[in-house]
């Protein structure tokens, strides 16, 4: 699964590797993006367009917003069979970009945060869906988003049994306009291994209104000192 994750380029960067011609998105630096929370993304239908929705897809049938809470991630096995999902999949596909995501190993009953990223990439992209909502009772329409998850390659196995999908830059405009589900399950795959590096971070990641560069940080022993104490 993918419960948090980084997005710390600047707008230049972005728009370069996206071959973008528009950011309405905000791209603050961000080292702490939780579910619920904006997340900026790119919508096969404008494919040259950065924009801000919520993260935790809401399908068009839901009565409940809050239901996308539970929908931050989607299952890529599955996503094609399931309700809150397949439409999305059919027509609704995004990049979602990142710096680099967490995940938690358990160790001796401990959970311990790691934080994952592409060694040769700093800037890379997640396989998402995403959905439009409409308030009835209000008539605003939300727009949100899930990330694709997949089984762990050789590299994280250890931290965690997923990851997120992630699309190679090659693939970026081919995941974009994948209408075929055999062309979608071909790229819903592990990253290859030997580019994806971990190391342990602070526990504050934990808390997701705390978001600042010393999260990214290599955290020898989540023994020490807080972060924030020491600021």
């Amino acid at each position: 699964m993918c419960g948090r994750f980084t997005l710390t380029t600047t707008p230049d960067v972005m728009a370069q590797q996206f071959q973008l011609t528009t950011i309405t998105a905000s791209l603050s630096p961000r080292y702490n993006i939780a579910p619920s929370q904006p997340v900026a993304i790119i919508t096969n239908s404008q494919p040259d367009h950065l924009q801000p929705v919520q993260w935790g897809l809401i399908p068009k049938w839901a009565k409940d917003p809050l239901i996308g809470n539970k929908l931050v991630n989607a299952r890529s096995e599955s996503a094609f069979e399931k309700p809150s999902f397949k439409s999305a999949l059919k027509m609704r596909r995004c990049l979602i970009p990142t710096s680099g995501f967490y995940e938690w190993k358990t160790v001796g009953g401990k959970k311990h945060p790691m934080f994952i990223y592409l060694e040769d990439a700093p800037l890379f992209a997640f396989a998402g869906l995403w959905e439009t909502w409409e308030n009835p009772s209000s008539g605003a329409t939300v727009l949100s988003c899930s990330i694709l998850t997949t089984e762990a390659n050789d590299d994280i196995a250890s931290i965690h049994h997923r990851m997120p999908v992630i699309v190679a830059p090659d693939d970026y405009a081919t995941w974009l306009n994948a209408d075929e589900l055999t062309t979608q399950q071909a790229l819903m795959r592990p990253f290859p291994n030997g580019h994806v590096g971990a190391y342990e971070v602070t526990r504050e990641v934990n808390t997701p209104y705390v978001d600042a560069p010393y999260l990214v940080q290599p955290w020898a022993s989540n023994d020490q000192p807080s972060q924030m104490s020491l600021l």
